[in-house]
């Protein structure tokens, strides 16, 4: 999960081996939000509730124009989302069968998510040098993660 204009990454769901479709994760990670939180999906979320879908070409039927620009607005915001999906997918290992130890997934996953960030400038980090030395000291994450949720609280998207 990413906030509008893919800001920043706000959530990972680390999936399980075998075959688990993306509407069942969704459906189990839902409950962590407030019910009145919106999302935007693609087609494969329709009939969820809180989540904002494209219409869908009815079986030997067209979509109206309004339909039409629904859905080009929906895919206008929702085209950030997968620039930032791609971004990740760089990254082959995540693109790939994964063939380390499982236990691993996990945490290289959530690295290039922090990969990810940090190209994005989402991620900052602070270097402390030694005056004396000029030597790194401490190196300090820092992001304005808050302050952008905050400004797109009021966004339906």
């Amino acid at each position: 999960m990413v906030l509008p204009k893919a800001e920043d990454i706000v959530d990972v769901v680390i999936g399980k081996p075998g075959p688990i479709s993306d509407i069942k994760i969704c459906r189990q990670t839902l409950n962590k939000f407030k019910i009145n939180q919106t999302f935007s999906g693609d087609k494969a979320y329709i009939g969820e509730t809180q989540i904002t879908t494209p219409h869908k070409r009815t079986k030997n039927g067209e979509l109206t124009e309004n339909q039409i620009e629904e859905n080009k607005a929906l895919s206008s915001n929702r085209i950030f989302v997968e620039h930032l999906i791609r971004i990740v997918k760089v990254f082959k290992v995540v693109q790939e069968r994964f063939r380390l130890h499982k236990n691993r997934y996990k945490s290289v996953l959530l690295t290039v998510c922090g990969l990810v960030r940090l190209r994005i400038s989402s991620l900052i980090l602070e270097v402390t040098k030694s005056c004396t030395s000029g030597e790194i000291i401490d190196v300090r994450m820092n992001h304005s993660f808050m302050s952008k949720l905050d400004l797109v609280s009021s966004n339906p998207y």
